[in-house]
């Protein structure tokens, strides 16, 4: 183990965090313009399918499916793209690659004459959303120390959120061609503010480079650099921090080739089945189809209240959720968070079922903030664990030397469910109804319980040099 300064109890504002942080908080820039174009859709749809559409004709609902459901199939190529990318290349570089075809998006969306245009552009977000989802959270936990990891991984998800609700606010409010002139401002700005930021030390290690490794370790723990001039007792343990570091990375065969015994071996396949379930439960759950489908379980509901009004108070909370759980998650652990949302999540959606079932009209629409309560409940407790924990637990179990392809698996399986899940629902809610819905991802939620419950360990404090 490295005993590193880093591992003592210390303010998460401590001079040893302060680049991961900053890091961090940099390469998200491209997640928060992935979730503004994510929510660019909701409110550009009425415009689309309008007379006074800016294409040269309304689109049909069918056309409308297709550019809501092309994200998730290039989210999908974007997993397996960068998946290939990020060893090779190297983590920076393939950030660099992401925003690329984000840019290309807006472009897109901006000179539109018809629906292909924006066919190709929703492919091309989704590659780039894809791409955020392999490549930045390897990124974030290889610079992160152990005790702040799970916060910093945490980050993704409310970068994402945060980002659809701006984006479905300003496209709300601004005109169909001021929007991606905006929007594409923010791709701009990220790819020259990660230019200062150094190659991850591991990544480093793999290739060879070991100088270079060097100098990132210390930027990123924020260590002063070794010296050979100046042996201070100091700059003496930090060369034996590092030493002990590399050690441990290099020990764990990152430098050998990948085989197929690497995955198939019992160990692994565990980690994988583990996995698969979490993605299961993180996607049949509801927690993403919930809030693409918000609205409509409002008009379920029978609210009087506005139903984008509620959508917005919704995705208010989720972001409020999420932060809870960049402030937990490394003090009550991933195990206990996630099954608490787990469980908060089934019971809060078993509630939404039987209000719909068995409550009479007069009571819906007399009790308005019963149905909003529910379903902040279940938009809250989702966003505590459900939501925000799968990069932290996904990364911190695989081992070190095929962490890059195994997330990039991971992560096209998630993009797969996620294709399914949206396709689902609506057919749900509009076929046996939304109780049997709510009742089913009530019941995604119970089985995940029971097997994440027996069989998931706790990775807080893991390290993933290994």
């Amino acid at each position: 183990m490295v005993h590193s300064v880093g591992e003592q109890k210390m303010s998460v504002f401590s001079a040893r965090y302060r680049w991961q942080i900053i890091a961090t908080m940099t390469v998200h820039i491209m997640t928060l313009t992935h979730g503004i174009g994510v929510g660019w859709l909701a409110p550009s749809l009425p415009l689309l399918g309008a007379e006074l559409s800016p294409l040269d004709r309304p689109i049909s609902i069918e056309e409308a499916s297709w550019v809501g459901s092309l994200i998730g199939l290039g989210a999908l190529a974007g997993n397996i793209i960068f998946g290939l990318l990020v060893d090779r290349l190297g983590r920076k570089m393939s950030m660099y690659f992401l925003a690329i075809p984000n840019m290309t998006y807006w472009i897109l969306i901006y000179t539109a004459q018809d629906v292909t245009y924006l066919y190709a552009g929703r492919f091309l977000a989704g590659i780039s959303g894809g791409g955020c989802y392999v490549v930045l959270p390897i990124f974030v936990a290889e610079i992160s120390d152990n005790n702040i990891r799970g916060a910093l991984s945490s980050m993704a998800m409310m970068y994402v959120s945060i980002g659809m609700i701006i984006g479905y606010i300003l496209t709300t409010y601004l005109s169909y061609y001021l929007m991606p002139c905006i929007a594409i401002l923010l791709p701009v700005v990220y790819l020259l503010a990660i230019w200062g930021l150094s190659e991850t030390p591991q990544h480093l290690l793999r290739k060879g480079r070991n100088e270079q490794a060097e100098k990132s370790y210390y930027f990123y723990k924020n260590l002063p650099a070794s010296n050979p001039d100046n042996e201070s007792a100091h700059n003496d343990a930090a060369k034996k921090e590092f030493e002990t570091f590399k050690q441990q990375v290099l020990k764990g065969g990152v430098q050998q080739d990948v085989g197929w015994k690497d995955f198939f071996n019992l160990p692994t396949m565990k980690i994988f089945a583990l996995n698969f379930t979490l993605l299961v439960c993180n996607q049949l759950s509801g927690s993403f189809a919930f809030f693409n489908y918000t609205s409509h379980i409002f008009n379920e509901l029978e609210t009087q209240m506005a139903a984008n009004t509620c959508t917005i108070i919704v995705g208010g909370v989720q972001v409020l959720g999420i932060i809870c759980a960049v402030i937990l998650v490394d003090r009550v652990g991933r195990r206990k968070l996630l099954l608490t949302s787990l469980a908060g999540m089934g019971l809060g959606e078993l509630g939404i079922g039987l209000l719909k079932e068995f409550a009479s009209k007069e009571f819906l629409s007399g009790t308005n903030w019963l149905s909003l309560l529910l379903m902040c409940w279940v938009a809250y407790i989702a966003s505590l664990g459900v939501i925000p924990l799968i990069f932290v637990i996904i990364i911190e179990q695989l081992p070190a030397k095929i962490r890059s392809l195994g997330t990039s698996i991971c992560m096209a399986t998630l993009s797969t469910f996620i294709f399914v899940s949206l396709k689902i629902y609506p057919m749900m809610i509009f076929g046996p109804g939304l109780p049997a819905t709510m009742y089913m991802s009530a019941g995604v939620c119970a089985i995940g319980f029971i097997i994440l419950g027996l069989f998931l360990p706790e990775t807080k404090g893991k390290q993933l040099t290994h």
